[in-house]
């Protein structure tokens, strides 16, 4: 491993964070703002987030709000949100962590979801919110209230289409992140299946998982890309749509680590074949060390859904604690040598 790699590269946090907090004033998001998507509009110059909000309920129902930005730093949030559960169904019970991407002028959101509400979950002890009555008949995404993914598509960032789940529906599956173009005339995708652990998988721990077809709603042939390596990691999960760079498909994984805290990484995947890593960061480029990211409903995260690239600079957009959003950047040039220096 080159003395290149073995110096450690980290992210450097926006001096103003946290970039959105908690508003008192909307109770949708008096509680939670946090684990923010994003894309840049290269037309209007504006930098949009999708952010997971929510008021200080017991059933600690999620939506997903907007805010918009023309430099990236300083967003301006809109008065109601962009997208609600449903009434009932698949994404009822909440609608969080969305992933963007673009396919020939159509905006495509992965976000993770649950029949029931989670409930206050960061309580000791837990309390998550059960629904009055599961029969044994219900599937089982309704009889647990595991997560699956559904996809949201939307050309304006008014109006949309709730397309339906895209994941495995007897899976925990969440983690979803999609490709920005089709590779092969397919869609791409990394996922995060919780059950696909054990000798037959080839993995201790929950991995990302790569998958690929011809319909959103149909991704299969999945294989393992990427599980644990390093001492900072066990669990692990795709976060970040991947960017294509001429050395590749870059994007910024996490890891929980044995503490219990999330660590933020970074893969360089082959732009022809991403199933095959190429380089990858031996060391952790971002962890909770600052008060919005260790104090919160989940104390020591840092949890990234999108980035953006602005005059060669990488912008992540991350959730703090569970509770708040913030930035960290660095020069894409900067983190592509890094890995380029580092062994998958």
């Amino acid at each position: 491993m080159s003395v290149k790699c073995l110096k450690q590269l980290k992210l450097k946090r926006f001096e103003q964070n946290p970039i959105l907090s908690p508003n008192p004033m909307h109770d949708w998001e008096s509680l939670v703002t946090t684990n923010p998507g994003a894309w840049y509009d290269e037309e209007t110059g504006k930098v949009m987030l999708l952010y997971r909000a929510a008021g200080n309920d017991a059933e600690h129902v999620v939506r997903l709000a907007l805010a918009t930005s023309e430099d990236g730093y300083h967003f301006q949030r809109h008065d109601t949100p962009f997208f609600s559960p449903s009434k009932d169904g698949f994404d009822a019970g909440c609608v969080e962590d969305p992933r963007i991407v673009n396919h020939d002028g159509c905006y495509l959101i992965t976000y993770a979801t649950r029949p029931y509400p989670p409930g206050e979950y960061w309580l000791s002890p837990r309390k998550r919110w059960r629904p009055p009555l599961v029969n044994p008949c219900y599937p089982h995404a309704f009889r647990t209230n595991s997560t699956s993914t559904g996809l949201l598509i939307t050309h304006d960032f008014r109006t949309f289409i709730r397309a339906g789940r895209i994941t495995d529906p007897t899976l925990d599956d969440r983690d979803v992140v999609l490709f920005p173009e089709k590779i092969g005339g397919e869609y791409y995708m990394m996922h995060r299946p919780m059950e696909w652990v054990g000798d037959e998988y080839g993995t201790v721990f929950p991995s990302i998982w790569i998958a690929h077809g011809e319909d959103l709603l149909k991704l299969g042939n999945s294989q393992l890309l990427v599980s644990a390596k390093y001492d900072w990691e066990t669990k692990i999960g795709g976060n970040t749509p991947p960017i294509l760079t001429d050395e590749g498909w870059l994007t910024i994984y996490h890891a929980v680590g044995p503490d219990e805290h999330y660590r933020l990484g970074a893969l360089l995947l082959d732009r022809d074949d991403p199933t095959r890593v190429l380089h990858r960061t031996p060391n952790w480029i971002l962890q909770p060390e600052l008060d919005y990211e260790i104090h919160g409903p989940y104390e020591g995260c840092v949890f990234p859904c999108g980035k953006v690239v602005l005059n060669g600079i990488l912008f992540v957009y991350y959730g703090g604690a569970d509770k708040y959003v913030a930035l960290a950047t660095c020069p894409l040039d900067e983190i592509i040598d890094h890995l380029l220096a580092c062994p998958d």
